[in-house]
């Protein structure tokens, strides 16, 4: 499976677009950064002339990259608000190891910042366009995820099953409805560092189900939480190999417009494997932890046949259909005939008037 990966990190004051690119030996082979940042010293040389053009002097690794549109799809990264996890984990990180935290909820303040990031998803038109929303099947993933990507409040009489019941995990906010919304599924291929921090660990899917209704969990395959050990916690690694899993599943699926709501671990060590042959500022930038509430858009290419969906945007041409060939392609036919490619001269004649007579 070939991936590669834009980065864009939106924000109302900032609509700049960067690239980045990587190779991983065992998942995937990224292609070159779109951004010329391998040698700014040395300026890309085009040697144009009226019949050719020669990009030998070109540096391959500064080159763009131009992919088909049917083999991209824009992810909407987020991680989730602000945790009682995160809250007692800065005054104490011991108490990341506290049972007290088992599957923490979201702060008042984290509802804030969940307000926040709906508000701004609403008044860039973000929320119209977003066909999917994936979430890590934690409370805080899923009560950011409802409560930024769902809709308004539910009202009783409506026939369709709230995202989330009223006072769910602790929230003192009332309930989500799912109405207009995109679908919810829930994806443990995008949960955080498994294993010893109690925080990490989840529920029963059963539990679940009872007060985030609308969710689909039906790509869970065990209701108790079997990936988490109390003794053993992922390493980085892992977590990274993980996440390109995850970027390689994408590509089962046919939305081109996903949101996705996870944690902080998994992002980081995911998007590290990237940006490896960009400018040390690039890389930087993509490596930073995710804030609270934070998103982030990319695009990911699929460059392999996995992502094999037909183009709906292409359109064939030649209807009605008609002689075309190009005179480029006509040139070619010629030298590869072995016949030279020659200049016709055609005399001018004057054109004299013609008397008609009936």
């Amino acid at each position: 499976m070939t991936v590669s990966i834009f980065y864009n990190i939106p924000s109302p004051s900032s609509s700049s677009l960067s690239s980045f690119s990587c190779s991983s030996s065992r998942f995937l082979s990224i292609a070159s950064s779109s951004i010329p940042f391998s040698n700014p010293k040395k300026p890309i040389q085009l040697s144009l002339s009226h019949t050719s053009a020669s990009l030998s002097d070109m540096d391959v690794i500064s080159s763009p990259g131009l992919y088909p549109l049917h083999r991209c799809k824009t992810l909407h990264l987020v991680r989730h608000a602000q945790g009682v996890h995160n809250v007692e984990g800065e005054k104490d990180h011991a108490a990341y190891l506290s049972e007290s935290l088992f599957d923490a909820h979201l702060t008042p303040l984290g509802w804030q910042q969940v307000d926040h990031l709906r508000k701004h998803i609403h008044e860039t038109g973000l929320s119209k366009k977003i066909e999917l929303v994936i979430v890590s099947p934690l409370l805080r993933t899923m009560q950011t995820a409802v409560g930024v990507f769902g809709s308004e409040g539910y009202k009783d009489g409506i026939d369709v099953p709230p995202l989330m019941v009223e006072n769910a995990g602790e929230s003192n906010r009332p309930a989500i409805s799912s109405l207009n919304c995109p679908p919810f599924v829930a994806v443990e291929l995008c949960r955080e560092h498994l294993g010893v921090h109690p925080c990490d660990r989840r529920k029963s899917i059963s539990e679940y189900r009872l007060v985030f209704p609308a969710i689909d969990f039906s790509l869970i395959a065990s209701d108790e939480d079997n990936l988490w050990e109390a003794n053993s916690r992922e390493k980085n690694e892992e977590v990274a190999v993980r996440g390109i899993k995850f970027l390689n599943w994408l590509w089962t699926r046919k939305e081109r417009e996903i949101a996705i709501v996870t944690h902080s671990g998994f992002l980081y060590h995911t998007l590290s494997v990237f940006g490896n042959d960009c400018h040390p500022s690039v890389k930087s930038e993509i490596c930073t932890h995710f804030a609270n509430c934070e998103l982030r858009s990319v695009v990911i290419v699929d460059r392999s046949m996995m992502g094999s969906d037909p183009a709906t945007t292409n359109y064939p041409g030649k209807i009605p259909s008609g002689l075309d060939l190009p005179s480029d392609v006509a040139d070619e036919k010629l030298s590869n005939d072995g016949e030279a490619v020659v200049p016709i001269h055609v005399p001018l004649v004057p054109i004299l008037p013609v008397e008609v007579l009936i």
